[in-house]
Order: C-alpha cells, then sequence, then structure tokens
C-alpha cells in the first residue's frame, strides 16, 4: 500500500532537534525523513511551513510570513509545504509574499498556527488568508489540541471555532492537525457535520515505537478511539505522523491498528490527494 504522510516537519526548529536527539531518536535531516520513507513506502511527505528567530524561538511572533521549510535551500521531490502564516505579520506586504508562494508547485496549502498564536480561527485578521485558499483552491490547515510549547495559549487551538470558518467558507477545504486532540469528540463532530473540514491523525504520541506499544494499552486510547467511532467518517481522516516527534514506521503500524483495515487506502492515500489536489500529478 503507498502512503503519504501528509503532516511533517523539515525546518530549523531547536525544539525539533531536541526532540529527535531526546525522545524520538530520528535522524532529523532531509537524509533521515527520506530513509524512513523509503522504508516504510512512503512515496509523498507533506511539510508543514514553520520558522523561527533567535529572539524567541516557535511560537515566534517575528517570524516572516510565509514560514516555509528551511533545512534545506532545495526540497526534495517528494516532500512540499504548506506556507506557514504568522498573523503579526500579514499587512498587504506580507499577503502579496503569501500569495506568490501559494503559486510555487511545491506549495500545497496554508498553515495557521492556532494556540501558538493567541487569535481564533475566525478572527478578522485571518479573513484575507481565506480569501487567498478559495482563489487558489488550497486548503488551511489548522493546528489544534494541545501545543508542543508552554507558551501556548490552548483556548485558541480548541477545535470548535473551526465551526465557524468552515460554515462561513465552504469554498475552502480545512484540515485539523492531530484531530484536535485531547478534544478528539469535538473533532469528531466537527468532521461529522462539516463537507469542507478533515483532520489528521498526526501527533497523537511523541517519542520510540516503545512509547507507541505502551500508550496502546489501557485507557490512554479511549478518548480517540470514542470519536473515531463517534464520527465514523473514515473518508475525512488523513494519515500524518508529525515527524520529527515520532518514526515513522512504528507511527505507520499505530495508525492501521487504530482503523478498520476497509478503510486503510482512504486514511493512509486517497483523501490526502482530494484535500491536496496539487500533489496528484506528481504522484501521476
Amino acid at each position: 500500500m503507498k502512503i503519504i504522510d501528509a503532516h511533517i516537519h523539515l525546518s530549523k526548529i531547536k525544539s525539533f532537534y531536541e526532540t529527535a536527539q531526546k525522545l524520538s531518536f530520528v535522524d532529523y535531516s532531509t537524509a533521515g525523513i527520506l530513509r524512513e520513507f523509503k522504508e516504510a513506502n512512503v512515496v509523498l511527505g507533506i511539510g508543514m511551513g514553520l520558522t523561527e528567530t533567535d529572539k524567541m524561538g516557535f511560537p515566534d511572533y517575528e517570524a516572516r510570513t510565509p514560514m516555509g521549510l528551511d533545512m534545506d535551500a532545495e526540497l526534495p521531490a517528494n516532500i512540499f509545504c504548506c506556507a506557514g502564516v504568522n498573523p503579526y505579520d500579514l499587512d498587504e506586504t506580507a499577503l502579496a509574499r503569501l500569495e506568490k508562494e501559494l503559486q510555487n508547485p511545491k506549495t500545497v496549502g496554508i498553515k495557521i498556527y492556532l494556540g501558538y498564536y493567541p487569535f481564533y480561527a475566525y478572527d478578522e485578521v485571518y479573513e484575507p488568508v481565506y480569501k487567498l485558499a478559495a482563489k487558489y483552491q488550497l486548503p488551511v490547515v489548522f493546528h489544534t489540541g494541545d501545543t508542543y510549547s508552554e507558551r501556548g495559549y490552548l483556548k485558541y487551538s480548541h477545535p470548535m471555532a473551526i465551526d465557524e470558518v468552515a460554515v462561513n467558507h465552504r469554498d475552502v477545504n480545512f484540515m485539523m492537525a492531530h484531530f484536535g486532540d485531547p478534544w478528539t469528540l469535538t473533532g469528531a463532530e466537527i468532521i461529522y457535520k462539516n463537507p469542507n473540514v478533515f483532520a489528521d491523525l498526526s501527533g497523537l504520541i511523541v517519542g520510540t515505537k516503545a512509547e507507541l506499544d505502551k500508550r496502546s494499552q489501557g485507557r490512554f486510547l479511549d478518548h480517540l478511539r470514542h470519536a473515531l467511532e463517534f464520527a465514523d467518517s473514515y473518508d475525512k481522516l488523513l494519515f500524518g505522523t508529525d515527524w520529527p516527534l515520532i518514526p515513522v514506521g512504528p507511527y505507520i503500524e499505530f495508525i492501521k491498528d487504530l482503523i478498520p483495515p476497509e478503510h486503510h487506502e482512504d486514511v493512509f492515500y486517497n483523501t490526502a490527494l482530494k484535500v491536496f489536489p496539487k500533489i496528484k500529478p506528481f504522484l501521476e
């Protein structure tokens, strides 16, 4: 089975290097992700644009929109990008830069970091971004749920706010990163109700295969299993790892165990083609 990883990182972020060195023990480099992709039969990855300055570190209020993948000058052929947005840098000049970036064949969507930046999804600051997404028929990916930084504000990353945006912008597809975890039951209702909202299953656990095995026991995943059954919308879910937070191969097996086998083709491949139509030519 061919697999698309709809959520990875490939940016020079200090916390990602630290996670790779101390928790997941992956080789956080372009060579590292390409090796893991090859071993796991992942044919394509979508990186979430993210940058930081020396002054703050992510979440960085001084990062320049659009944020990209800055690990290498040129992306590998099978890795694409969602341009990251800093709401503190969304004046006319920044929006012009963002629009130019959306015309890049390697840019397949837009990433908004709810919670890391203190704005709700329905805040007026993002309206020009949604207009650009509609113009270029590109999806908007929202960070939802727990933030990978203690400087995040959780109330802004709760998935409930996405309902209002989805209703007001039916001409745009949205993807909730991390299924809103730990508010997965709310995330389930959002994807069930709204035809233009999807969710990826990335970043649910940080660490190694041992951590995946440990968390698969007991009641730790009860809320997620409940949400998956409640939504009964497996065609609205996408596979993603949030690499380098977790190794690719073991996370594939972890998600396979959560998803009924008859839905594997959709979750691991087909739905990504619907949400990110710009990747189709690469896979033909």
